[in-house]
């Protein structure tokens, strides 16, 4: 790999064909997104906006899951210190802003698991293909808070309001061939066929006219910039709530995996 990805140390990058970068998360728990890997999601779409021997991305999860979403030990020390909640902040907005406007068209393959930062990826590429086991879901609200992150972004275009509405305060889990069916995403495929297709398809877009793919991104995703006031109030109800008590309660529920307990307020 060119030396621009080597400071990327959480992150896996490889060539699987011509014009195409394969962004490849890889860690511990199913991939979680460790305070590393947030920060570097946050940073590595501009580098490859600028990459012109890049002419199209696959990203997908290593093994079992895509990404199981932000690691417990980083909630609790966003929960308990202001100043780490302010720089995750940050960087929760420029993974959003950052992967928008990066001109690249972008594939994702959703195999498992994917909640969170991971979701945020997967859901905001150009073509998300989904195996037809795959487990989407936000689950800010089981947390204990707002749905931010990129769910009001990007959610409501996709899938309409009603959906959106229902499965952002219901946490409940949609398979690939339910988030196809309402159109959350591009495309649901056998599990086993997942990263073929979606090389195929990143192979089928590197081989294009890299203006008129780019140019067609960069005017759909003026949709998405309407809707930054409203993800940016997301973003900020959501890390405010990271300073009050519920999220500790849902935190504690999820590692004791058991149904939270909110004080009614």
């Amino acid at each position: 790999m060119t030396d621009r990805y080597a400071g990327f140390s959480s992150l896996r990058f490889s060539r699987p064909a011509d014009g195409v970068l394969e962004l490849v998360l890889d860690g511990p728990n199913l991939n979680a997104v460790s305070e590393a890997m947030h920060a570097e999601l946050a940073d590595v779409w501009p580098v490859i906006h600028r990459d012109r021997s890049v002419r199209a991305v696959l990203v997908r999860g290593e093994g079992k899951a895509f990404s199981a979403g932000g690691s417990f030990d980083m909630v609790t020390e966003m929960a308990a210190d202001p100043v780490v909640r302010t720089r995750v902040f940050q960087e929760a907005k420029d993974l959003v802003y950052n992967l928008v406007n990066c001109d690249t068209p972008i594939v994702s393959a959703i195999n498992g698991p994917a909640v969170g930062a991971g979701l945020a990826v997967a859901l905001l590429s150009d073509v998300s293909i989904a195996g037809r086991r795959a487990k989407i879901v936000d689950g800010h609200t089981r947390l204990g808070v707002a749905a931010g992150d990129h769910s009001a972004i990007c959610w409501p275009l996709l899938c309409g309001m009603a959906k959106a509405k229902y499965y952002l305060l219901t946490c409940e889990a949609l398979t690939g061939e339910e988030a196809e069916r309402i159109g959350l995403v591009s495309l649901c495929v056998d599990d086993d066929e997942l990263t073929a297709r979606a090389l195929e398809v990143a192979q089928r877009l590197a081989a294009g006219s890299v203006t008129a793919t780019r140019w067609t991104k960069n005017a759909l995703n003026h949709w998405y910039r309407q809707a930054g006031p409203t993800f940016d109030a997301s973003l900020a109800m959501e890390f405010y709530g990271f300073g009050l008590a519920d999220v500790q309660e849902g935190v504690a529920a999820l590692r004791e995996k058991r149904a939270p307990r909110f004080d009614a307020g």
